[in-house]
């Protein structure tokens, strides 16, 4: 059974990824965890004082996000009548990223689904900064979601890899589980410049076309191309309905997504984005 951490600010955005996961894991058992984090924006340590008028300001939050999450359960209920999911509820005095980090230790969740963008994103940012945040650091899979994003079974997945993570069955079975599940066929693109691939990288290859034996795969190889370039001319001769990558320090990852703005880059995702920890971070 799968554990799935739903993170919501009532925002359509997170609307629209609670959707999504519900559709994609219909046909699995799943425990979904709606968490709603508050902080009241006037807030001060004098206000944790009892009889201190700012203090009931946290009462007054709280009660509006558990009041959100009843009716978020009742709306998901309404809507997806399934008898493989559970609902649970997590109304938080925190912050998104600091409450994410404490489930993380206690092993609360399998993966991450979220909107790319809160309640008070701009448009022309591609991600928030909460939701950059959590897919740097994430302990588990983070499942990003598109704004407006209309759900599509992930039938043509697109996965970059440089080869330079050691793949494990334990690190990849959320892939090998989608692509089972949805016929999925991975195509696996690697860019290069001239260079062959190294022993190293040839071996991980070969670790990956094991792993993914049961599930329809190819591998490619672009010559002179950025990672960038190569995702969005595969996505303009492919109807990509999921991109995935791995998080693997100091890996082409971090310099798509953390070293680059999203304009020098040029690259604007419409898809839905999975990011898997390296194997020495996943749960």
């Amino acid at each position: 059974m799968k554990n799935i951490l739903l993170p919501t600010d009532f925002s359509d955005n997170s609307w629209n990824a609670i959707q999504y996961a519900i559709q994609l894991f219909k046909d699995e058992k799943c425990n979904f965890f709606i968490m709603n984090t508050y902080t009241p924006m006037i807030y001060d340590v004098e206000y944790m004082n009892p009889g201190v008028e700012g203090f009931n300001l946290v009462d007054v939050v709280k009660n509006t996000s558990e009041e959100g999450l009843d009716k978020l359960q009742q709306k998901i209920e309404n809507q997806f009548k399934n008898p493989n999911h559970t609902y649970r509820k997590i109304a938080s005095f925190n912050t998104l990223t600091n409450e994410i980090e404490e489930l993380h230790k206690k092993h609360v969740m399998d993966l991450i689904v979220m909107g790319t963008k809160g309640a008070t994103g701009l448009t022309e940012i591609l991600f928030g900064s909460n939701t950059v945040h959590i897919i740097k650091n994430a302990k588990c899979p983070v499942l990003a979601i598109p704004s407006n994003y209309a759900f599509e079974a992930p039938n043509e997945v697109l996965f970059p890899s440089d080869y330079e993570v050691s793949f494990n069955e334990k690190q990849t079975k959320l892939i090998v589980d989608i692509g089972l599940s949805n016929s999925s066929r991975i195509n696996i693109i690697n860019t290069t410049y001239g260079d062959d691939l190294s022993k190293n990288q040839i071996e991980n290859k070969q670790k990956l076309d094991k792993i993914l034996k049961n599930v329809t795969h190819l591998f490619y190889s672009v010559s002179n191309q950025s990672v960038t370039g190569a995702i969005s001319e595969f996505q303009l001769k492919m109807r990509i309905n999921l991109l995935v990558m791995i998080n693997n320090k100091h890996s082409f990852f971090e310099n798509l997504f953390f070293k680059s703005t999203i304009s020098q880059i040029g690259f604007h995702l419409n898809v839905p984005f999975l990011v898997i920890p390296s194997g020495e971070k996943t749960i």
